[in-house]
């Protein structure tokens, strides 16, 4: 699983560079998320989805139910493109990009991120697969997946040059956690992973498998 070892890599990395008092904050906010009741009340494997309707990285409008009628479609929602957890997800996704094509599948990601950011998102990681701007987390929040970031992060995440209402365009700081979901053609949820964790993501050669059988 070569996604996962990666990632494992990055956090010890991180980790070992983070000053004790953010490094605190932050783990206390993860248990804090994965204590409460959001991944319970996220969208689960038999749920139909929710058709939506959302843009691009270059403003053109892409819809679920039209990607559904020719395949089942496997959507990635990541926090943003300021998130080095998420850029890894999404350049491992793109690695394995032909072979979910190759099985008969789209593939989506999804994010708070207003366009013009999306767009740097999927340039800098070389992405050509659509990856779309969920303004004010709509989406997410049909799926279950939007928690508020708490007050204390928020000056750790400026110290560190992440300003999340430039990224988001919004005042809400609002984000998704990390989920990905294989949808099947009928709109049904054939594999869902839903994690509080956001070091923690679907390792694509899962996706794999899933699509496989």
């Amino acid at each position: 699983m070569e996604l996962t070892k990666n990632l494992q890599e990055l956090q010890a990395q991180i980790q070992a560079q983070l000053p004790e008092d953010a490094k605190e904050k932050m783990n206390k906010a993860v248990v804090d998320l994965a204590n409460s009741d959001i991944v319970d009340n996220s969208l689960k494997v038999g749920a139909k989805v929710p058709n939506f309707s959302l843009p691009n990285a270059v403003g053109k409008i892409v819809e679920l139910n039209s990607l559904l009628v020719e395949s089942p479609v496997v959507i990635s929602f990541y926090r943003g493109g300021w998130c080095p957890y998420c850029n890894m997800e999404l350049r491992g996704l793109q690695k394995y990009l032909p072979q979910i094509t190759e099985l008969g599948a789209k593939l989506i990601a999804i994010s708070p991120e207003t366009p013009d950011n999306s767009l740097s998102t999927t340039e800098k990681n070389e992405l050509t697969f659509e990856v779309l701007s969920d303004g004010g987390n709509q989406v997410a929040k049909e799926f279950g997946l939007v928690f508020e970031l708490p007050e204390e992060l928020r000056p750790i995440y400026q110290s560190f040059g992440i300003d999340l209402p430039a990224y988001n365009g919004d005042e809400s700081f609002e984000l998704p956690i990390p989920a990905t979901y294989v949808i099947a053609s009928d709109g049904t949820i054939i594999h869902a992973f839903v994690n509080p964790d956001y070091t923690q993501r679907l390792d694509p050669e899962e996706i794999i498998n899933v699509l496989n059988n």
